[in-house]
């Protein structure tokens, strides 16, 4: 038989055909593959398709001859198995910095990892529309920019914003240039954040990745890094309560021992904790005392209380009572 036009992809075809075609619970023929490669231009024999498939597992594929009333081939080594993309887009869903329309692309190139059949088993748990995501499509050019700008040891600037009661979006610093140099991406409370060191403040400090535009690399090399490298970034996390920083402050609290996985979950399993009396337990742990602190400790009710220290214990009440007066003023 002479060779067809297409006959040097045709390895190439075979190997698409098989990925997106055959999974655990589904093969393909011999036929089928004929079919498939006619359809594209390429002609091809029975006793060649058994070459081929020879071909591709010496080359290191693992493809599987099936008897029986399935007989056929199917493709077993996958770089990742359904699970593991299932993972995947579960994380691109839940991930508040990744807009709508982006979480769909990458859904889409996630279900190319996997057979059309189970392709259709991704598209049932894909749910993106009523999810709350960010607006900033530009956020992965900003993620390039600040990895390139660490890996070449450059600062960045910004224009940084925040929203205002039109939903519009409104500039910090009257619009001026945000100056830093950037030296780590870290993901915390379901945000993208940018850990950098502002040389005029003279610390480190973080950013919210996804309220950056017009952000660039500038030509100077970094500073603070004598300042990050003595930095505990998970220490950092767990103090900075949905990142908002305030004074950092050792405080007791005492809990229910219901509430050892709580304290456990929010500081580590190194927190140091230990039993009071039968019903609590004492923790101590290191705090940025901030309201957004103070609101995790109103959530849990009394099943967590401050003990120490005093001006703590009376910060807190101070912004309870704040709370509860301004409900009283609207009667």
């Amino acid at each position: 038989m002479p060779k067809s036009v297409n006959q040097k992809q045709k390895l190439l075809f075979l190997l698409d055909y098989l990925r997106q075609n055959t999974d655990e619970t589904h093969t393909v023929t011999t036929p089928q593959i004929i079919d498939h490669l006619a359809a594209n231009g390429i002609r091809a024999e029975r006793k060649s398709i058994y070459n081929d498939i020879q071909t591709l597992c010496d080359y290191g594929y693992d493809i599987i001859r099936t008897e029986g009333a399935h007989a056929g081939y199917r493709i077993a080594d996958r770089t990742f198995e359904l699970p593991e993309v299932k993972l995947l887009v579960d994380l691109v869903q839940s991930s508040k910095f990744i807009t709508t329309k982006k979480s769909r692309q990458l859904i889409g190139k996630l279900e190319q990892l996997v057979s059309k059949n189970d392709a259709k088993k991704l598209q049932r748990q894909v749910i993106v529309a009523d999810r709350n995501k960010t607006s900033n499509e530009k956020i992965y050019y900003s993620v390039d920019v600040i990895h390139s700008a660490i890996a070449e040891n450059r600062q960045i600037r910004f224009h940084y914003f925040d929203w205002n009661v039109r939903k519009e979006m409104q500039l910090r610093k009257d619009g001026r240039f945000y100056q830093v140099s950037p030296w780590l991406l870290t993901w915390d409370d379901e945000n993208y954040y940018l850990v950098a060191y502002d040389a005029d403040a003279g610390k480190m400090k973080h950013y919210r990745v996804d309220k950056m535009l017009d952000l660039s690399a500038v030509n100077q090399a970094r500073c603070g890094r004598t300042d990050y490298e003595q930095m505990d970034i998970a220490s950092y996390s767990r103090k900075n309560f949905g990142m908002f920083a305030g004074e950092e402050t050792t405080v007791q609290l005492l809990c229910d021992t219901s509430m050892t996985g709580v304290i456990i979950d929010r500081f580590g399993a190194s927190v140091a904790m230990r039993p009071y009396d039968d019903t609590h337990i004492l923790a101590r742990a290191q705090v940025a005392v901030s309201p957004q602190f103070f609101g995790w400790l109103a959530g849990l009710s009394t099943h967590i209380r401050v003990i120490s220290p005093d001006s703590v214990v009376n910060e807190y009440q101070i912004f309870l009572q704040e709370i509860l007066r301004s409900y009283t003023d609207m009667q």
